[in-house]
């Protein structure tokens, strides 16, 4: 089957007809604006592709998830967690959780994170303006977990609705990801958000409590997800609640 070849204007088409080799595969084309993508997101669709490469979009099936009731942690970071709220609740925000708060950091540290394997960036600079682009327009967001006032891990991703979508992680200092996600978990979870959206199945995501779903039953809870009313999200810092408070409630 010949790969679609998008130009402008034109449709994505269905994601039944992504190839099966590479798994996943539905066209190529197109741009990288806020509307392309906003388009692509809500029927399932993803960009990834290497630098020299063209734009290349995905609509795997199955598709890797994270229910927020789901996510699995190890007995020594949940321990880390507990821990965490109690320093602070005495005042001690040595390790904090942020939203919004560097999200140029955290997509460039994800750009020097592989992804499935891979050793080269995947995060191009063409899709590192895209996605700027779309969090100066408020639907894409960073998660930061600070340790002694630096920034040590985090992840950033898709919000549509009551639709996240998870796009990178990356960690300097142990378990500084997964702190941020577990946040994060919390806050979705407040939020009416049920499903994070993971992409391609990797044995990392499995331990963490993500599973596979079938693209059909995956396309038809974004659809209802993401018209649901938009999430509100602001900058801010996050309890061991998922509860989001003022910036300058942390100092």
């Amino acid at each position: 089957m010949r790969l679609p070849w998008l130009q402008h204007d034109d449709p994505f088409p269905p994601v039944e007809q992504a190839l099966i080799e590479p798994p996943g595969l539905l066209a190529a084309g197109a741009d990288l604006s806020i509307q392309r993508l906003r388009q692509a997101y809500t029927q399932g669709i993803f960009p990834w592709f290497n630098a020299g490469e063209p734009i290349l979009w995905w609509s795997p099936d199955p598709r890797m998830v994270l229910g927020c009731d789901s996510l699995h942690l190890s007995h020594s970071l949940r321990k880390k967690l507990r821990q965490i709220a109690r320093h602070q609740a005495s005042g001690n925000m040595q390790v904090v959780v942020t939203i919004d708060c560097a999200f140029e950091s955290v997509i460039a540290a994800c750009a020097q994170t592989p992804r499935h394997g891979i050793q080269h960036s995947w995060i191009t600079q063409e899709m590192r303006q895209a996605y700027l682009d779309w969090h100066r327009a408020g639907q894409v967001h960073s998660i930061e977990t600070w340790m002694d006032g630096e920034l040590a891990g985090g992840l950033y991703g898709v919000c549509l609705g009551s639709m996240f979508f998870g796009e990178s992680m990356f960690a300097w200092k142990t378990d500084a990801s997964k702190i941020a996600l577990a946040h994060l978990v919390k806050f979705l979870n407040r939020s009416g958000c049920s499903l994070i959206d993971c992409q391609m199945q990797t044995a990392h995501l499995s331990s963490l409590g993500a599973r596979i779903m079938a693209r059909d039953e995956f396309c038809r809870h974004v659809r209802h997800a993401v018209a649901q009313p938009q999430i509100h999200i602001h900058p801010g810092w996050m309890d061991e609640l998922g509860r989001l408070h003022p910036l300058t409630s942390a100092a």
